[in-house]
């Protein structure tokens, strides 16, 4: 009895020191890293993005190298993916507004053809779908709808403004954009 308690003891301060492999946040569950395009991401921070006392998805923001520099994030032409788990569902139209609403004027005149683009990717999200923005160097900026790649984007330029929407100075969410940032 005192050896098999023994033994119990010491397999469950084992399992207590094997490091997890996902982050969770709201009931969603993000890895802690992703491979993309031969790049190991990592997870720099995940917040919830409410809207109305509902909570709509949670956010995950990976790079190659963790940072809180919102501006270098942007600006980089390194590989970053931002992941939108829905908690919620919310319909085409509502996506594609929340999308627009946070473009100023300047930048939806500057990239409508990239906006229009990324827009008619876009479609209804029910709750537990993911919508991913994954730019790769040389390639552009990949919008996945459910694990399907709904359009890619060329260019650097469009990539920096798209995750200044989350990460810039006047997102979405304040503490969205902190969490984002691993602050």
């Amino acid at each position: 009895m005192m050896r098999s308690l023994s033994i119990a003891l010491i397999v469950a301060t084992l399992l207590c020191r094997v490091p997890l492999d996902a982050a969770t946040l709201a009931g969603v569950t993000l890895p802690d890293s992703v491979n993309i395009a031969g790049s190991t991401l990592l997870l720099n921070g995940m917040g919830v993005r409410s809207r109305r006392l509902f909570k709509v998805y949670v956010a995950g923001l990976y790079l190659e190298r963790k940072s809180t520099d919102a501006q270098a994030i942007a600006a980089a032409d390194a590989p970053k993916r931002l992941v939108l788990h829905f908690v919620r569902s919310v319909s085409a139209d509502q996506v594609r507004q929340a999308v627009l609403e946070n473009f100023d004027a300047a930048s939806r005149q500057a990239f409508r053809a990239e906006l229009d683009a990324l827009t008619g990717a876009l479609g209804p999200l029910r709750d537990g779908d993911e919508l991913a923005f994954t730019y790769i160097p040389g390639t552009g900026t990949r919008v996945t709808v459910r694990n399907s790649d709904g359009a890619t984007i060329a260019g650097l330029a469009f990539a920096r403004t798209l995750f200044l929407v989350w990460l810039g100075d006047k997102p979405p969410s304040t503490d969205l954009r902190s969490a984002l940032l691993g602050r």
